[in-house]
């Protein structure tokens, strides 16, 4: 028990430790862990979904989506510069404080959550993911072509001179000075991005542990089995879906914060499919395998272009091989590897596919 208690305060302490010693390579590599932090936000809300469910949700990028440009309508001037009446009340723009837009955010991404789960309850497996890849293509088509007859969402231009969060007076957005030493605007993302994924392990250790945990597990396992011990499956898959997406609103707000602009690219299938493959990377259900998952996926692509233009593979190659081509050729080759050697996961949960039979001979 002693040796496990300070096993966790040395992770914790290199976790805190981690930004200061990136900073020094440069804020480059703080921007990476910033960004495999939001990812981990992002994995643990699909995972209450895809894990704890067995949904398979393929539109998961939409609540994403929601959230960043809710955020971004509220805490950037793009109203007031769009509409003559709303400049006339907001002359700079609106510029909403986090405590309010955030859970707004949040609110809305969970109602469409449970909206997009209720004519969904019937079906499972390939047709559920049919079904949600296409919501969530839907809302990018939408944040694509909202820009006529009315402006809303500037379409394939997107949102800028978006607001950085703003906390009890410090601005994250800005440099802080503490006597000679300075730490950057992406090390206190860092910092706040770190406090929000302990948070959200926190949340969904005790969902997991709880009886809605225990009953969304038993539905991924057995759902027919499930609804004869008495569960109201119906409820709960809502509940999943509204949960999965209120962290997928989150994030999508943390995201418009953290780069200040946003726009429909950011959210295309591509980016479903990755959150997907982090949970499933991971080992789908267990928390340690998704965040294993979400920060290999995250971070692995930048790590690949640096290590590709240190080396100038696209000179090397004569332009046949670039960052791009070399990135999207390894993660399919690990993901490959991955689902030949570990089909349950680099990290997977004991308890998950109990249910299944045992192969003959074993």
């Amino acid at each position: 028990m002693k040796t496990t208690r300070t096993g966790w305060i040395a992770f914790g302490a290199a976790l805190v430790l981690l930004p200061l010693l990136l900073q020094y390579m440069g804020n480059f590599w703080v921007r990476i862990a910033d960004v495999a932090l939001l990812y981990v936000l992002l994995a643990l809300g699909l995972n209450i979904v895809v894990g704890f469910a067995g949904l398979l949700d393929l539109g998961f990028v939409a609540f994403f989506a929601i959230g960043a440009y809710m955020y971004g309508l509220m805490a950037s001037p793009h109203l007031s510069e769009t509409f003559a009446w709303f400049a006339r009340l907001f002359p700079t723009g609106l510029h909403t404080s986090i405590w309010l837009v955030v859970p707004l955010g949040a609110f809305i991404a969970g109602v469409l959550g449970i909206l997009l789960g209720a004519p969904t309850l019937k079906l499972r497996g390939d047709y559920l993911a049919i079904v949600t890849l296409g919501f969530g293509e839907i809302i990018r088509v939408f944040l694509n072509n909202l820009d006529h007859p009315v402006n809303i969402t500037n379409g394939p231009k997107g949102l800028n001179q978006i607001d950085s969060i703003r906390i009890l007076g410090l601005n994250l957005g800005r440099p802080l000075e503490i006597g000679d030493y300075t730490l950057s605007a992406v090390t206190l993302y860092y910092y706040f991005f770190l406090i929000l994924v302990v948070l959200s392990v926190v949340i969904c250790h005790r969902l997991e542990l709880s009886r809605i945990g225990r009953a969304w597990m038993a539905i991924r396992e057995d759902e027919i089995a499930a609804k004869a011990m008495g569960i109201n499956t119906r409820n709960m898959k809502l509940m999943a879906f509204g949960m999965g997406a209120t962290f997928g609103g989150v994030s999508g707000a943390m995201f418009a914060a953290f780069q200040g602009f946003v726009s429909p690219e950011s959210f295309s299938l591509m980016e479903s499919v990755m959150i997907v493959a982090m949970v499933v990377l991971g080992g789908i259900g267990h928390l340690p395998g998704v965040i294993l998952g979400a920060v290999l996926l995250s971070a692995m692509p930048e790590v690949l272009r640096w290590v590709s233009g240190v080396f100038d593979l696209q000179r090397l190659t004569d332009g046949r091989l670039d960052a791009s081509i070399l990135r999207q050729l390894l993660i399919a080759l690990a993901m490959i590897i991955v689902m030949l050697l570990r089909p349950r996961g680099l990290w997977p949960t004991p308890e998950h596919g109990k249910s299944l039979p045992t192969p003959a001979g074993k």
